[in-house]
């Protein structure tokens, strides 16, 4: 009988956490609903206490995501916890993860503690949280750096206090996976009480070992992983999900392990995240990049075309990538449209969601001769969670040459309020972007700009992403469109939106 792992994601606590990353509320309950459809069985949502949008984020997808565990980080303090136990107590299965440091070094110079110390911390933190949720997660922060004698020693408190998930991060992904995989089953030999409980691993990827040093911990007794949707996280990163989820099934024979994810989701899963982080993933990534299942050398063509087992070791629709695509024009009806939408996996949307998608698709139609899976699945994305549109773009004209001023004049609605301003840049995108703070009277800082096509072609849809600040805060906006300058502007427009929307809601 294989054995079960549980697959506990973070992408929306620790992923987030990746410099550049900031994700509204809505954006944080569509990826949540996505995780439910994936199937992971715990969602890590947020450290409430971090601020007052994580409180309402962790709050919002506890109410709405059901199926499975809501986690909400605290740190081993009282006033952490109660508020994580604020946001978590409308979950259908609340868990609080509460964590500190255990390393010497952490001790010494971080916490300024004894060991002594942390432990009774541990006791009474753990026993507080226990007080308000029947489901505790205790981390050992930097515990694979931890003494050993020490680390069990916290481990059997915590397990005493009321902890039924114990987690053992290598918080700086310092260990190799020998090292790591021997300490797990160091820990089952020595805690007592530890076969009662789940045990977690939580690894980093600063040496390249996240994976690697998690698969290890399965193969010595853990029996549950926490990792984000295409490796996101603090630094270099945390265990990749998919690489996780998909290095278990492939080597089940190995591994002898299964997960309840549903694997099909993965791929649609790493392009929701991709999209709205802002954060692109490299095409020789494993298991999602765009040259995961991709064959160019001629021995390798025709070794794919007589057996595919001969170079690829899982297919391409376990993880949700299509081998082939059907091509959609300005002549396919809403019908055709829904029958691709729901052959791609989109049978979640709501009718006035296909509707929207639909117009969106006879607008690129006429403009693009062949619409592709890929640019389907842009559009979809392009709207895939909502604020309100406070400025949208009405009109735009450029001026741009190599011996001219680039110059640009362009035209925002604000309700039933047109606002027209122009103005020079060095380039037509610099000069879009100023003409758009004019018109709204808003001065933002543009930290990132990028642009890619969502197809090949010379018709292929271009998307925009950029990121934006202002008073230290970062706001990413997306746009597509055939033409590049358009899809330019209403990326700007989008972060500009999401700025003003952040601002007003902070008044409330």
């Amino acid at each position: 009988m294989s054995k079960r792992i549980y697959i506990f994601d973070t992408t929306l606590r620790d992923g987030e956490q990746s410099p550049g990353i900031s994700l509204n509320i809505h954006e944080k309950v569509e990826i949540a609903a996505q995780l439910e459809r994936l199937g992971v069985d715990a969602i890590e949502a947020g450290f409430p206490i971090a601020s007052k949008g994580d409180f309402e984020a962790v709050k919002a997808i506890a109410q709405k995501v059901r199926t499975p565990v809501i986690v909400g980080l605290a740190r081993a303090v009282k006033g952490d916890i109660e508020r994580a136990w604020e946001a978590l107590k409308y979950a259908a299965h609340p868990r609080i993860h509460t964590f500190i440091a255990t390393s010497d070094i952490h001790m010494e110079y971080k916490l300024k503690m004894t060991p002594e110390e942390v432990l009774n911390r541990v006791r009474e933190m753990v026993t507080f949280s226990k007080s308000l949720c029947p489901d505790v997660e205790f981390s050992t922060e930097d515990g694979s750096r931890t003494r050993p004698e020490f680390l069990f020693k916290v481990i059997e408190t915590a397990i005493e206090a009321g902890a039924n998930v114990i987690n053992i991060p290598d918080t700086v992904g310092y260990s190799t996976p020998s090292e790591f995989g021997g300490l797990i089953k160091s820990i089952f030999e020595n805690v007592r009480g530890i076969e009662d409980i789940i045990l977690s691993v939580h690894c980093h990827n600063d040496l390249g070992m996240a994976v690697p040093n998690s698969l290890a911990a399965v193969q010595n007794g853990a029996n549950q992983v926490e990792c984000t949707i295409n490796g996101l996280g603090e630094r270099a990163g945390n265990a990749a999900l998919e690489e996780i989820v998909m290095a278990l099934r492939t080597r089940k024979d190995f591994y002898g392990c299964d997960t309840g994810v549903n694997t099909r989701e993965i791929y649609r899963s790493s392009r929701l995240i991709s999209h709205l982080t802002g954060v692109h993933i490299q095409p020789n990534k494993a298991i999602t990049g765009a040259n995961a299942f991709a064959h160019e050398s001629g021995i390798h063509q025709h070794g794919v075309l007589s057996n595919r087992e001969t170079y690829e070791i899982m297919t391409p629709e376990s993880v949700g990538v299509r081998k082939s695509e059907m091509v959609l024009g300005k002549h396919s009806g809403r019908h055709a449209f829904v029958d691709k939408l729901k052959e791609m996996g989109y049978e979640h949307l709501e009718p006035a969601a296909i509707n929207e998608a639909f117009e969106r698709f006879k607008d690129l139609a006429d403009r693009k001769k062949d619409v592709l899976d890929r640019d389907i699945e842009a559009l979809i994305n392009q709207k895939v969670t909502q604020i309100p549109e406070i400025y949208s773009l009405d009109y735009f004209h450029i001026s741009s040459g190599n011996s001219t001023i680039a110059t640009s004049t362009v035209q925002l609605k604000k309700g039933d309020e047109v606002i027209q301003e122009a103005a020079c840049g060095d380039g037509p995108v610099d000069a879009t972007f100023k003409a758009i703070d004019r018109a709204a009277g808003i001065q933002v800082n543009l930290k990132d700009y990028y642009l890619k096509a969502v197809t090949g072609g010379k018709d292929a849809l271009g998307e925009v992403t950029v990121k934006v600040s202002k008073n230290g805060k970062v706001f990413l906006g997306r746009g597509i469109s055939t033409d590049v300058l358009e899809a330019s502007a209403k990326s700007y427009i989008n972060a500009i939106n999401k700025m003003v929307y952040e601002t007003e809601n902070e008044r409330l």
